[in-house]
């Protein structure tokens, strides 16, 4: 069975090149949800919808979560709203960049 906690341990691995931060502490992930106990939808955004990296995370995403064992269908909906703001970065991340 595939749980929540290994979709994130798996997205923590994923990092924006240009931030330099991985994926769920920057807050793109907005949502994961299993569904029948193996397949993943994951909601997420990205930083600005003219970041130019968008097509190497989503492929990295794609990847990361494929290889979760007994994985079923893995499904990415990249979504807009709400925006991406720099508050949405995990305390940790935020301090860090301070």
């Amino acid at each position: 069975m595939v749980t929540t906690k290994d979709a994130i341990e798996a997205l923590t691995k994923c990092v924006d090149p240009e931030m330099g931060a991985d994926i769920v502490s920057l807050g793109l992930i907005y949502n994961i949800k299993i569904m029948e106990g193996k397949n993943v939808k994951v909601t997420l955004t990205m930083t600005s919808p003219m970041c130019p990296v968008i097509s190497i995370i989503l492929a990295d995403v794609q990847l990361r979560l494929e290889a979760i064992q007994n994985i079923g269908k893995v499904d990415i909906d990249l979504v807009w709203d709400p925006m991406w703001n720099p508050e949405m970065m995990s305390d940790e991340l935020k301090y860090a960049r301070a």
